[in-house]
């Protein structure tokens, strides 16, 4: 092919100069052919189509290959098959080809994968978009009701902004193990890996956050559990939250949309099925740009995850202790007895999520609990509460706080007249003064024997309830409820 200053030399002599192409021939020395060529031809520029011919191509063996290196692209590098595992397996399959045919396919299909990334990777500023398998993780401190009191939920959320699907799992405190426990319980959920997870500048996580000239450091722990699953950990720069703002977002919309109000829980165990349950229902909603529903895109996305590992990693933090004089150590800033603590120099505490064991130097377990903090709860406020029902003793049934009640005390003010419910109210207000709620509710055919109503109040007395029979048809229908 001639360069384009001999091609424009050409076409000077035949337009302008009005050479013929013998004349041009001779003239330039070339073939009469290509004189004629370019001399008359058009010369324009044709995008050129790449036909791949070979068997590779021709056959559907391509085609088989790119689905197993597709595959295997989820997997650790050690459970990938190999340039000569998949020849061999080929050649199972009746495949008429060399192994050298094989390794040119696959070389050819991982540059072909790598030149597709480098192409979608959205280069601009202005609007982000999220590549699938991308996830975001964030903590948001929410509130709960067990055993009639308050209890503080520090929910573990990950959302998928390509999907826009969320998992949300309550958690005890936002230490490692608890951090790293919520993980492991998402992707179990989610029946997959992230291939890259964004989170906040963690105390579980991060030891030290991206600076000037130097990248963030992970703890040993958390790199080690990225490791064992694959996933590439990101962390976002100090006081930017917004490179987050997905999970930010979805944190504020589990709390609005199912933490509020509080719920009655009867564990975290429990209460983590009742937001798995609300997040899958809440995947029928129609993603508010793509205009499909989330489960759909999610089931698009999960192609793409990580397959989970083989093995399950084990979360827990092993430390040494020693116990004073009175057999007592610290576990999470609280005094714990020891029985013969104090017989041993040195005590091994091992800690998981929920619980922990004390174990002495020859391995015998000393003492095993839940950890102090799934034991911290905090009162609720009822004195203001009922005197806030005593203004409008009405409300009481449609009340935020009325599911929170003991069983008793609920039903004691579900009395339908008003005045005699207000008299109740003053009544459970005085008793308050002493005592707790639940001290009330446990020793309630004792308080209520004490009580003295007015006499023109005695047609509505709390003795003309069967309380006995009451808590008789409680206990069957919990019996009833357990066999169900």
């Amino acid at each position: 092919m001639l360069a384009m200053p001999e091609i424009n030399c050409i076409k000077l002599l035949r337009n302008q100069k009005s050479l013929s192409i013998n004349g041009i021939s001779k003239t330039l020395g070339i073939n009469w052919r290509t004189a004629k060529k370019y001399a008359d031809g058009e010369n324009l520029p044709e995008e050129k189509q790449v036909q791949k011919t070979g068997m590779m191509y021709e056959d559907n063996w391509g085609e088989i290959v790119g689905d197993w290196l597709w595959e295997d692209e989820k997997l650790k590098k050690k459970q990938r098959r190999t340039n000569k595992k998949i020849y061999q397996d080929l050649v199972a399959m009746d495949f008429p080809g060399s192994y050298r045919t094989v390794c040119y396919f696959i070389k050819e299909w991982r540059e072909g994968r790598e030149d597709l990334e480098e192409e979608t990777k959205d280069k601009n500023s202005e609007r982000l978009e999220h590549p699938p398998a991308e996830a975001q993780l964030d903590f948001g401190l929410m509130e709960a009701v067990k055993d009639g009191k308050f209890v503080d939920v520090h929910c573990l959320v990950m959302s998928l902004p390509f999907s826009n699907a969320a998992y949300a799992i309550p958690l005890p405190g936002e230490n490692q193990e608890c951090f790293l426990h919520g993980m492991k319980t998402i992707f179990s959920q989610l029946d997959g890996v992230p291939r890259t997870i964004r989170i906040d500048n963690l105390k579980a996580a991060v030891i030290k956050p991206r600076g000037h000239h130097e990248e963030t450091v992970f703890t040993d722990e958390f790199l080690r559990f990225a490791s064992h699953y694959g996933f590439t950990p990101q962390a976002c720069n100090p006081r930017a939250g917004n490179e987050k703002g997905n999970v930010e977002n979805k944190v504020g919309y589990v709390r609005y949309n199912f933490i509020t109000p509080a719920p009655v829980m009867e564990d975290l165990t429990h209460l983590s099925g009742v937001l798995k349950g609300h997040l899958e229902k809440d995947r029928d909603r129609i993603h508010y740009k793509k205009q499909v529903p989330i489960k759909d895109l999610l089931e698009e996305e999960r192609q793409y995850l990580l397959a989970l590992p083989e093995t399950d990693y084990p979360v827990f933090k092993k430390e040494t202790a020693k116990a004073n004089k009175y057999g007592e150590i610290a576990v999470d800033q609280t005094k714990i007895y020891i029985p013969k603590g104090y017989n041993y120099s040195q005590l091994s505490v091992v800690k998981y999520w929920g619980r922990f064991k004390v174990l002495s130097p020859h391995g015998e377990i000393l003492f095993e609990d839940f950890r102090p903090y799934m034991h911290r709860k905090r009162k609720i406020p009822w004195e203001g509460i009922l005197r806030g029902w005593l203004t409008k003793p009405r409300a009481v049934p449609y009340s935020r706080f009325a599911p929170y009640l003991p069983g008793r005390i609920r039903e004691y003010l579900a009395i339908t007249d008003l005045s005699l419910r207000k008299d109740r109210l003053k009544w459970l207000i005085a008793q308050l003064i002493t005592r707790d709620m639940e001290e009330i509710n446990e020793h309630f055919y004792d308080l209520l024997g004490e009580q003295t109503e007015d006499t023109e109040h005695m047609i509505a007395h709390p003795y003309d309830v069967d309380w006995t029979k009451y808590d008789q048809l409680q206990r069957t229908s919990q019996i009833g409820g357990e066999a169900g």
